[in-house]
């Protein structure tokens, strides 16, 4: 089981953002905790690192909740999310309490990058996870997932497949993961062609997935 860089609580009745497109990206770069009901959460408050509201709730309106909630001295991270809210509203948003406010529609990925940007700066927290495709390196833990199977990797191989999930869908040249991963040593470029043929085998040991695609005569492409 994946250990999670942060746990966050989504609370409303609101169901559009899980719909939306790439919410399992959301799921994947946090540990989520989610709530239709705003009854008995106050319990969990403590265990989470951030708190998204999501619209109004059940019995009580998403913006008096935050008031609430700073009322009870809890000073976990808010984030408010809602439609039609007037300048008025965003103001009182924020005077209650939030630390930012997103007004419906939006991008998961505008989401998950001010949830990175809070995170960083109230608990310093810089590394969630590098995601692509069916592959998870969480960044701190240096733990790799294809899948939900953990892949036990060599510290060269982590950092190779980094690297190359870094610059997905380009062309690396042999040179440069030279300059990278094994900083100028005196390696040879046919040893890249084994490292690489090592690490495709632990993540796709079936070779079906087409993760690299050699170019000959230049380097690598992770697809």
């Amino acid at each position: 089981m994946m250990n999670s860089i942060a746990k966050i609580m989504i609370i409303g009745k609101d169901e559009t953002l899980l719909t939306l497109n790439g919410f399992s990206l959301l799921e994947k770069t946090f540990e989520l905790m989610k709530f239709n009901r705003v009854e008995s959460i106050e319990s969990h408050l403590d265990e989470v690192k951030l708190l998204i509201i999501n619209g109004n709730l059940n019995v009580i309106n998403g913006i008096d909740f935050i008031e609430y909630i700073r009322e009870k001295d809890f000073d976990t991270p808010i984030i408010f999310l809602s439609e039609n809210l007037s300048t008025d509203e965003i103001e009182r948003t924020f005077a209650m309490g939030a630390d930012d406010c997103l007004v419906k529609p939006f991008t998961i990925n505008e989401l998950i990058c001010r949830i990175k940007a809070i995170l960083k700066r109230t608990y310093g927290i810089t590394h969630e996870r590098l995601i692509h495709r069916d592959i998870i390196l969480d960044i701190n833990s240096r733990q790799t997932y294809v899948g939900e199977a953990e892949i036990e990797l060599t510290k060269l191989e982590f950092d190779l497949l980094t690297f190359f999930i870094e610059n997905k869908n380009s062309i690396l040249k042999r040179d440069d993961i030279l300059d990278k991963i094994w900083e100028g040593s005196t390696t040879k470029k046919r040893t890249i062609n084994v490292r690489i043929s090592r690490l495709n085998h632990k993540i796709d040991p079936e070779n079906i997935k087409g993760y690299f695609t050699a170019i000959r005569g230049v380097g690598y492409r992770f697809n």
